[in-house]
């Protein structure tokens, strides 16, 4: 289940900071209010998977993992270009949670 809260995790963040965009400074309302819903359920469910999962694991997927949904709906909703060094740079990051989860005690 605590893997579960962390990608309700993962998704909050994704759309609170895909809408932190839309909210224009926080001039715009629903997209402000997502917002705010939105990391504050973030952060919720991130603490309950520090229960069982260790924090280091957690965050990096939780970070990782947001990294590239967010990278993502950049490109696919804000038309975002990526060059080379950002999926090189995606890459690597995915490569390090992916070492952490595999090797790591």
């Amino acid at each position: 289940m605590n893997w579960f809260y962390l990608v309700i995790a993962i998704v909050s963040e994704v759309l609170a900071t895909s809408a932190l965009k839309s909210s224009l400074q926080f001039t715009r309302l629903v997209p402000s209010l997502i917002v705010i819903v939105g990391y504050a359920s973030s952060f919720y469910f991130l603490s309950l998977t520090l229960r069982t999962i260790p924090i280091a694991i957690a965050y990096a997927v939780w970070s990782g993992v947001g990294l590239v949904l967010i990278t993502m709906v950049g490109w696919y909703i804000y038309d975002q270009k990526l060059d080379f060094v950002s999926v090189l740079g995606i890459f690597l990051i995915a490569s390090g949670i992916i070492v952490l989860n595999v090797f790591s005690r």
